[in-house]
């Protein structure tokens, strides 16, 4: 029934007409194939007609920002001020078509709390594929419009707090998906987050606490493998074999209660009177990283790396960064204002003014270096003994929603050299074109020619 039921609204948008299973999977192979990014939302609410049926939720439609803010709006302002938001770290239509109880096991579907809730839930909205970006700013955006900060809380603290109706909440409960760790089935983990989305609507419940809530994820659990191979045919080749993806490692994440600061890069090389140590695999992936020093706030964050030993020495790597409001764009831009390295009691300072970008976007680069031919983004005023390349840097330290980065704010210009030099070539061109047309349409030709049977013609000439 809950398979059934969700995969309805999937296919419809709302309502509760029921629909071929086969329409499903043709949705979740159109939005595999059209991109990546994408994860569905679920809403409901204990008030009545807080969404209309939605008339353009079709096969392939991606829900925009804009559009889920048209979705959202009215059960903000109308609904209630009690806004749970269950945040998966990954969830995917397909783990409704996997693991619904469908094909008459119903009785076995892994999200029996979720269709309980829906079915008596008076109002209830189901998008199937929302943009990530807009699911990346979901956070951010309900605390504007409820003018409440997010507070995460779980069973037992759930149980401690006094909800009032006419005082706005907004409360986030994470669920795992830990399928990739090897340690739990998928299936099994969506039932225990399936029980905990149970236990948080009994306690409402029984509180008789009016609420609105949505349940969404932090990015996809499924994605094509090949999207080439997809959009060719669903059928592998006779004797394909499967190309193994490249292991990436995951982000830095500095944690009070919640994710505050990410750090990425592919490669993170630093060198002392040019020696060079590659310090990726002491950074990406390690438990016990040093953070100590780390510290956040809505305005300032600063990132604190330390090894011990390097160079001889116990050094630290310090990323600074500020977040402040400027009204003549009227939103939040952050900059880091300096990346500072400490060893044997001296500091050497890198001016990185040109990281910088709207606070809820995170930050992007090929490459943040002190080396000239990389860009040369680390600049000192003095001359230093270190030298530093980050290869596809990125990070984030406002905003952060789970352990992903939001949509990335760019160093790459919009006319690169290539741009440029084919701009320039263009016109170079056109400069010779026109003014050897110009050349040939100044020609004239005489108008007066010799004649055998007449006297010659005599050219006077001009001194």
């Amino acid at each position: 029934m809950m398979a059934a039921t969700v995969v309805s609204r999937i296919r419809m948008g709302t309502g509760r007409a029921p629909v071929m299973w086969l329409s499903l999977s043709l949705v979740a192979v159109a939005a595999a194939v059209a991109t990546e990014q994408q994860v569905p939302l679920v809403l409901w609410s204990s008030d009545r007609n807080l969404w209309a049926p939605v008339a353009d939720t079709h096969e392939g439609h991606i829900t925009s920002d804009m559009q889920l803010s048209t979705y959202l709006d009215p059960a903000l302002e109308l609904g209630p001020r009690n806004v749970l938001l269950f945040l998966q770290d990954k969830l995917s239509i397909e783990d409704f078509t996997a693991y619904g109880g469908v094909f008459g096991n119903k009785q076995d579907s892994a999200f029996s709390n979720l269709e309980n809730a829906l079915d008596l839930a008076p109002s209830s909205l189901v998008l199937p594929a929302v943009d990530w970006y807009a699911i990346s700013t979901l956070t951010t955006y309900l605390q504007e419009k409820l003018g409440a900060s997010p507070l995460h809380v779980d069973l037992a603290t759930l149980k401690e707090l006094k909800l009032n109706a006419s005082l706005p909440a907004l409360l986030l409960i994470r669920l795992p998906y830990t399928a990739s760790s090897g340690l739990m089935a998928p299936k099994e983990v969506l039932t225990g987050n399936d029980e905990v989305i149970g236990q948080v609507l009994s306690t409402l419940k029984s509180e008789d606490v009016p609420y609105t809530a949505a349940l969404t994820a932090v990015r996809p659990s499924r994605v094509a493998r090949d999207i080439t191979m997809v959009a060719g045919g669903l059928g592998r080749q006779l004797l394909q074999t499967q190309v193994a993806s490249p292991a990436i490692h995951p982000p830095v994440s500095y944690n009070d209660t919640a994710p505050r600061i990410l750090f990425w890069a592919q490669n993170f090389s630093v060198a002392y009177k040019d020696e060079w140590k590659d310090l990726t695999s002491l950074t990406f992936g390690v438990e016990n990283l040093n953070l100590t020093g780390s510290f956040w706030n809505d305005s300032f964050a600063m990132l604190s790396l330390t090894y011990e030993p390097l160079f001889g020495a116990t050094v630290t790597f310090k990323f600074i960064l500020a977040s402040r409001f400027y009204p003549v764009s009227a939103r939040y831009w952050f900059a880091m204002e300096r990346l500072e390295i400490h060893s044997n009691g001296s500091v050497a300072h890198f001016n990185v003014s040109q990281v910088t970008g709207p606070s809820i976007y995170s930050f992007h680069c090929e490459y943040v270096s002190s080396v000239s031919k990389k860009g040369n983004l680390l600049v000192t005023n003095v001359p230093s003994l270190w030298q530093m390349t980050l290869h596809n840097f990125q990070i984030q330290a406002f905003n952060v929603t789970g352990e992903q980065f939001s949509y990335a704010s760019d160093c790459a210009g919009f006319f690169s050299p290539g741009i440029w030099m084919g701009l320039l070539t263009t016109l170079f061109m056109l400069f010779i074109f026109t003014y050897g047309l110009h050349m040939i349409l100044s020609l004239k030709t005489m108008d007066r020619f010799d004649d055998h049977k007449g006297p010659t013609i005599t050219l006077t000439q001009i001194v």
